[in-house]
């Protein structure tokens, strides 16, 4: 087995059973009902050693909770990865947020941000993928009654040491696969997982988290990264 997918397979197993309490009212695990098509993104573009490794947060809920991939957006996954198939639905499924896998009709922005960007930069997919690689730090999504999505960072800190104990040995294996040199976050919580997950011998940075939500990023996130990246000495 590939052993990033032996990496999701053993974490996916560690979150299953996991409940939560309110504000969460519903939650999604992409590495369940889109296996595949994380196992295409996985087999596609994660072998052999890597120089920089970005890190998100967890998955949107147009982008990865839709394909499978991180920052999922479904043009960029579709047409420029060459990825797409058929996508399971979770159960339960929360009615304000169904999951019609590619064929859902709404763009994840945070995904068209930054595949975009390295669209730009790189040109094909296999020519980013060379050397850099994009993975989630947990890949749960949670939603309040209302469909409103939840951050990590905004659930009860009881209710999450299982799930950050599992992500955090999941990214180590990442990164032990990898190799990388570079740990790069998008944006600062990840970062900070980073920083937690490196044994000290990586270049860690950031760089500008692309979501909506940021007014930064909706300034100009292409500029605000590309120098960033640029400082971080990565292009």
């Amino acid at each position: 087995m590939h052993p990033l997918i032996q990496a999701a397979d053993d974490l996916r197993e560690e979150l299953r059973g996991l409940t939560f309490p309110e504000p969460v009212y519903t939650t999604y695990n992409p590495l369940e009902y889109a296996w595949e098509r994380h196992c295409d993104y996985l087999t596609r573009f994660g072998s052999g050693k890597k120089k920089v490794l970005f890190l998100g947060m967890n998955p949107g809920p147009y982008g990865m909770a839709q394909t499978g991939v991180p920052f999922g957006e479904i043009p960029h996954v579709r047409d420029w990865m060459g990825i797409s198939g058929s996508v399971d639905r979770p159960d339960p499924e929360h009615k304000k947020r169904p999951v019609t896998g590619f064929d859902c009709e709404r763009s994840e922005v945070s995904g068209r941000r930054l595949w975009g960007l390295f669209a730009d930069v790189f040109g094909t997919a296999d020519s980013f993928f060379q050397d850099h690689f994009v993975t989630n730090f947990c890949p749960l999504v949670w939603m309040k009654d209302t469909g409103a999505n939840l951050t990590p960072d905004k659930l009860p800190k009881d209710c999450m040491v299982p799930v950050k104990a599992a992500c955090l040995a999941h990214l180590k294996k990442v990164i032990e696969v990898l190799e990388p040199d570079h740990l790069i976050g998008v944006g600062a919580f990840a970062e900070k997982q980073l920083g937690t997950a490196s044994d000290g011998s990586h270049n860690l940075g950031k760089i500008l988290h692309p979501s909506p939500a940021s007014p930064a990023a909706n300034r100009d996130f292409v500029g605000t990264a590309t120098k960033q990246l640029k400082e971080l000495g990565l292009l």
